[in-house]
């Protein structure tokens, strides 16, 4: 995995003045575009989109300073007016394009390269479980993207569902963990600048098909599941969780996200201080091919 990175980072070096579309990105990698910038914005701290803007700003710091006109080089990388270059420069500088010729200001923001990074003290536990295909038969809205802190969206979601909603689908479920199941699936392209939104599913897993009018079902195919328990405080144990098992856990496990909903589960008991979650990723044998 950490080959494929360090070759995309290449690609970019030498791409930077065209469009990188989604699927170049998932040629060079092997993931889908939304799975690769997911692990990417955990291991970088910083978005894809931010990365390459910020690569832009600095080769285009050093070709100003060497004699290039600022009309030129905001052209050159793909911005529509002088003003919004120089207005993108500033921001990321602090000085404008003009500064930088006068007083040869030079920022740089070196290219990425990506290796494992071997610290003790951290240990995860994991297992791997194959499942078979399976429905989870619930209540869904698109709610927005967020990364840390409680979701009101998905707080009001769940407080919006029925008791008749509620008594069906425990007498649907008939699969581990028999309680409520987080689900969330199709994820806008503004993931990496924690923008847009994604579907939320709250639901329990079956192999029953839904019959209610005021239910949804999401079929979930056949998979290897990479299953993290997790406790400590909610939800940031959870969330840290996640964050770890992209930026350490997937480049040296073997593994790569497979193109599929994640799954989390929580046992409320009232005490957020010391909270058991479960979040289970779907998973494939690096080069493996799902059916």
């Amino acid at each position: 995995m950490l080959q494929q990175f360090n070759q995309l980072m290449d690609y970019i070096e030498e791409n930077l003045t065209e469009e990188i579309s989604g699927k170049d990105i998932s040629k060079i990698v092997g993931l889908s575009d939304y799975h690769f910038k997911r692990m990417f914005s955990y291991m970088a701290r910083m978005s894809l989109n931010e990365y390459i803007k910020n690569r832009r700003l600095s080769v285009a710091n050093v070709e100003l300073i060497n004699g290039a006109k600022v009309t030129d080089i905001a052209y050159k990388y793909g911005y529509q007016s002088l003003e919004g270059f120089s207005r993108s420069f500033r921001e990321w500088s602090g000085f404008l394009p003009s500064e930088v010729i006068k007083n040869k200001i030079q920022k740089s923001f070196p290219k990425f390269s990506f290796f494992i990074d071997i610290r003790g003290g951290i240990s995860m536990e994991f297992k791997i479980e194959e499942k078979s295909k399976f429905n989870i038969i619930g209540v869904s809205r698109r709610v927005p993207i967020q990364f840390e802190g409680e979701n009101h969206s998905i707080v009001e979601l769940a407080q919006s569902i029925t008791e008749q909603q509620r008594n069906k689908m425990h007498q649907i479920a008939n699969l581990h963990p028999h309680q409520v199941l987080n689900v969330s699936y199709d994820f806008d392209d503004g993931f990496l600048e924690e923008k847009g939104y994604l579907t939320h599913m709250i639901g329990f897993a079956t192999t029953k098909e839904n019959e209610y009018d005021d239910l949804e079902q999401l079929s979930i195919e056949e998979s290897l599941w990479a299953i993290f328990p997790n406790q400590g405080p909610f939800p940031v144990t959870l969330q840290a969780t996640t964050a770890q098992i992209y930026s350490q856990w997937l480049p040296s496990s073997g593994y790569e996200i497979a193109d599929m909903p994640a799954i989390s589960f929580t046992n409320h008991t009232g005490n957020y201080e010391n909270v058991y979650s479960e979040i289970w990723m779907p998973v494939k044998k690096v080069g493996a091919k799902l059916e």
